[in-house]
């Protein structure tokens, strides 16, 4: 499958979260333990946000692992809103316009996971995208289609109604076409400010995710671990993978939840699809 990270909180440079921690991501890259598979190495991809109106994204087919170019970027590059993906290739191309993440004016989108019998169901998924943002669709990955689904479906305004009507969609699609399980997987999106990420599978038995216990608690256990002063309270990861095994850092993300941090918000709920509520026409 896939691994990935999201960092909301003080600005801090990428390499902190991406090459510093034990079992960094870039580690994951290369010997993931809860992953799908042990190697992600087909290609990786940033999204960050600094001062310019829409968040910066570069992205590689190379393995992340043996990438200078993203070693010499993350020892520069300060954001307090990142996302990180390192990528395994299921189905789709190892090429840019397939690595993660996506972004459409200030949202980004990623995803650990998949979408159940794509061959069968991408021709009435890609029909439901609204006309406008159809053009903007550039690779084959079931997650851009996932992605140009919820931004049909509202996610600039409402992100968690938008992802449970776009992932409805999928499902109902999807048994349509013979799928038992047609969604799986882990799903972050950001607009900069606020990050919702969410753990849901048709089988609920979906792909790993994990949230940071309060900086504040963290200082209290590991006074040693000076990277907890250089950061804010308000400061969370979210990550597929724990990138270390300190006792109490890591809280698993329950099983259809969604967790929302950023701009005053620290929160899970619960997560549940639901069908697309305006008319989409599929099968035709």
């Amino acid at each position: 499958m896939c691994r990935w990270l999201a960092y909301c909180g003080s600005p801090i440079l990428l390499e902190k979260a991406l090459y510093a921690p034990a079992h960094s991501l870039i580690e994951q890259s290369l010997h993931s333990t809860l992953g799908a598979e042990a190697t992600n190495g087909d290609g990786f991809g940033l999204g960050w946000y600094d001062e310019m109106p829409v968040p910066g994204v570069f992205k590689s087919i190379e393995p992340a692992w043996n990438d200078q170019n993203l070693r010499e970027l993350a020892g520069h590059v300060k954001s307090g809103h990142f996302f990180a993906h390192i990528r395994a290739a299921i189905g789709s191309a190892v090429q840019q316009t397939n690595c993660h993440p996506f972004r459409h004016g200030r949202w980004l989108f990623m995803h650990n996971g998949y979408i159940a019998e794509l061959p069968k169901v991408k021709r009435d998924l890609v029909l439901a995208v609204d006309e406008s943002l159809y053009p903007e669709i550039k690779g084959q990955a079931d997650t851009e289609i996932l992605f140009y689904l919820a931004l049909t479906f509202g996610l600039e305004d409402d992100p968690l109604d938008a992802l449970a009507q776009a992932i409805g969609l999928v499902e109902d699609v999807g048994h349509r076409n013979g799928a038992k399980f047609p969604f799986q997987g882990t799903v972050a999106t950001t607009d900069g400010e606020r990050m919702w990420a969410l753990r849901y599978s048709s089988e609920h038995t979906s792909r790993s995710l994990f949230v940071t216990t309060d900086v504040r608690t963290l200082r209290e256990l590991y006074p040693e671990q000076h990277i907890l002063d250089e950061i804010s309270d308000d400061a969370r990861l979210l990550v597929s993978e724990p990138l270390g095994d300190l006792p109490g850092v890591w809280n698993e993300v329950p099983e259809s939840s969604c967790g929302v941090v950023g701009r005053g918000e620290d929160h899970m709920e619960r997560f549940a699809v639901k069908p697309p509520t305006k008319s989409i026409a599929v099968g035709v």
